[in-house]
C-alpha cells in the first residue's frame, strides 16, 4: 500500500527524522490557514498523487508542474487554485493522470547539495538494505547504471537491527563528516526503525538535501507497506486512499482477491502467484497481451470466483478470458463447480478457456463439458493459451 507525501513525512516527524514544516489542505478554504502556519514569505505548493515525476507534470487544462515555489502569498494561492482538482499528468499515471484531491504547502530551503537515501528489502539477501547516493534528484537506476561507484549499500540483519557503525558506513558514503555526519547517523536511524517497526516495503528519500545553513533534511518522502502486515497497523491501513487505485483493484481486494490491473486484452484468473505470473507469461508468448493478475488462491469459493468474473468483464478491453487452475488441496471438480455456477451468474460476453490439472482432474474436465455454458476446454496451459488469443482475435 502507498501514501502520500504529506503522510510520509508525518511519519518521518513521528519518529524524528528532520523534514521541512507543511500543512496538507483538501479545500479552497484551507488555503490562508495553511500559509500562515508555514510562516514563511516563500511557499513550496505540491500536487499529492502516488506517482513521480510531478514537477514535470501537466494538468488536463495546460497548466504546468505539480509542484510550485511561490514567492510570495498571492503566487500560492494562485498555483493552489490552479492544481486543486485538476488533473495532473506524468510519465507514471499515464494519459488519463489522477485528480489532485490534496495539496501539501511546505516553507522552502535553500538547498546546496542532492542526495539519494532509501531502505528496502534485498530480496536475495532476504535482509533490508539502505541505499544511499551523492546524486539525488535524478533516477537512481540510471545511476547504477552508470555510475555505480557513487551508490552505498548497507545490509541490514533482521536479527540485530540497525548498527551504530552501519549508520556511519551511510554518512561517510555521502561524504558528511562532524556536524551533518551525526545528523545523518540519526535520520538513517530513525527511518530504519519506520521501515522495521511499521513493516514498510519501502521508504525512500529523494531529495535527501543539505541545506545552505548545514542541515541535513528529508526533502521529500516516499512510503510503501507490504498489504499482508496491515493488519498489525490499523493506523497505517487508515491511510489509504482508495481514489488513487484502480477501482477494479479496490473491489477486489473487498473479496480477498489479489488483483492487479495490465493494458492487455486477455484476462486471467489463476490461483497461486507463481503461477499466475506463468499464465501472463504464456499468453505473451502466443501474441496476446495479459490484462491483469488475478490470483484467487488455494481456497477460493463460489462467491469468489463469481466476483473475480464481474472485475474481469468491467473492463472494457478485455476480448479473452483464460482459467488457469491446478487442483491441490481444492479439487478440481468442485473448481469447476464454482466455474460453473459462477459462469451462470456472470454474463459472459467473450471466450472462456479453462484448463484443469491436478486433483481429481478427469472429473472436473466431465463436469465442464457436460455443462451447455460456452466454456472452451484446454488439456495443458499452452493449449489454453493458443486457443484464447486465437479465439480473442478471431472475435
Amino acid at each position: 500500500m502507498n501514501i502520500h507525501e504529506y503522510q510520509a513525512k508525518d511519519l518521518f516527524g513521528a519518529y524524528g527524522a528532520p523534514i521541512p514544516k507543511g500543512c496538507a489542505v483538501q479545500h479552497k478554504e484551507e488555503f490562508d490557514g495553511a500559509i500562515d502556519e508555514i510562516g514563511s514569505e516563500a511557499i513550496v505548493v505540491k500536487a499529492q498523487i502516488h506517482a513521480g515525476g510531478r514537477g514535470k507534470g501537466v494538468f488536463t487544462d495546460g497548466y504546468k508542474g505539480g509542484v510550485k515555489i511561490a514567492k510570495s502569498r498571492e503566487e500560492a494561492l494562485a498555483a493552489a487554485d490552479a492544481m486543486l482538482g485538476n488533473t495532473l499528468i506524468t510519465k507514471q499515471t499515464g494519459e488519463a493522470g489522477k485528480q489532485v484531491r490534496t495539496l501539501y504547502f511546505s516553507e522552502p530551503c535553500d538547498i546546496a547539495h542532492e542526495y539519494y537515501f532509501a531502505i528496502l528489502l534485498d530480496r536475495t539477501e532476504s535482509k533490508p538494505v539502505i541505499i544511499a547516493s551523492t546524486e539525488g534528484g535524478v533516477d537512481i537506476e540510471e545511476v547504477a547504471e552508470k555510475t555505480p561507484e557513487k551508490i552505498t549499500r548497507v545490509h541490514i540483519d533482521p536479527l540485530y537491527g540497525i548498527r551504530p557503525y552501519q549508520t556511519r558506513q551511510v554518512a561517510f558514503g555521502l561524504g558528511f563528516s562532524g556536524k551533518q555526519a551525526k545528523q545523518m547517523m540519526e535520520l538513517t536511524t530513525a527511518l530504519y526503525r519506520l521501515f522495521w517497526e511499521k513493516d514498510a516495503s519501502l521508504v525512500e528519500v529523494n531529495p535527501l538535501v543539505l541545506t545552505s545553513e548545514g542541515d541535513v533534511l528529508a526533502l521529500d518522502a516516499k512510503v510503501s507497506f507490504d498489504d499482508n502486515a496491515l493488519f498489525r497497523h490499523p493506523d497505517i491501513a487508515a491511510l489509504r486512499d482508495i481514489h488513487e487505485e484502480d477501482p477494479k483493484e479496490v473491489e477486489a481486494s473487498k473479496h480477498g482477491l489479489n488483483y492487479i490491473a495490465l493494458d492487455g486484452n486477455i484476462a486471467c484468473l489463476v490461483n497461486g502467484a507463481g503461477l499466475a505470473m506463468a499464465t501472463m507469461d504464456i499468453i505473451k508468448h502466443y501474441g496476446g497481451n495479459p490484462a491483469n493478475f488475478l490470483d484467487v488462491g488455494g481456497g477460493a469459493n463460489e462467491d469468489q470466483v463469481t466476483e473475480a468474473f464481474r472485475i474481469i468483464l468491467s473492463d472494457p478491453n478485455v476480448e479473452g478470458i483464460l482459467v488457469n487452475i491446478f487442483g491441490g488441496i481444492m479439487s478440481c471438480k468442485t473448481i469447476a463447480e464454482g466455474i460453473i455456477a459462477a459462469a451462470r451468474n456472470v454474463e459472459i460476453t467473450v471466450p472462456l478457456v479453462v484448463r484443469l490439472e491436478g486433483n481429481q482432474v478427469e472429473e472436473g474436465r466431465k463436469r465442464l463439458a457436460e455443462t451447455r455454458l460456452p466454456i472452451t476446454p484446454a488439456e495443458s496451459l499452452s493449449d489454453a493459451a493458443r486457443k484464447v488469443v486465437d479465439l480473442a482475435s478471431s472475435g
